[in-house]
């Protein structure tokens, strides 16, 4: 074997390799990086979209943090307000409670002072029947009047 037929043949050989490579294999490993490719760049994209909306949705949460802390003062103030309210209700029933009662317990009071003045002038006339009684029986005489009338006086 001369070198320059092995060099021919060993380069016609390469060639028909090239040639192979390039008619069956090469497209098939084109179509494989263009598709990796894309998967890459879509991942890449999925990424950056994730990433924006993170910060959106961040934002978001912060926003309905914000509304809610707003939202929660103004049912405090409420509350403060409807409590304030109830206690101001609650002082005016009270005052007209007691008012009720204190009226009442003057008209217990007036008809209780009202019986015993009945009574107590039940007492002084049978108390002046009574000394009169006893004043018409005896003899008139001043200083047994006297005596009677200091009796009944000791009896009031």
């Amino acid at each position: 074997m001369n070198i320059n037929a092995t060099l021919f043949a060993q380069a016609l050989v390469f060639f028909a390799f090239i040639i192979f490579t390039a008619k069956f294999i090469w497209p098939h490993m084109l179509r494989a990086i263009e598709a990796r490719q894309k998967q890459i760049a879509d991942g890449l994209a999925a990424g950056e979209q994730g990433r924006k909306s993170l910060e959106v949705s961040g934002k978001q949460t912060e926003q309905t943090i914000q509304e809610a802390r707003v939202r929660a003062a103004e049912i405090v103030g409420q509350a403060e307000k409807r409590g304030a309210q109830v206690i101001e209700e609650a002082k005016t029933v009270a005052k007209a409670e007691g008012e009720r009662e204190k009226t009442a317990a003057k008209a217990d009071i007036q008809q209780a002072a009202s019986r015993a003045r009945e009574q107590l002038r039940e007492q002084v006339a049978a108390l002046a029947v009574a000394g009169a009684e006893k004043i018409l029986r005896r003899e008139v005489d001043a200083k047994a009047h006297a005596e009677l009338l200091d009796g009944i006086k000791k009896q009031l």
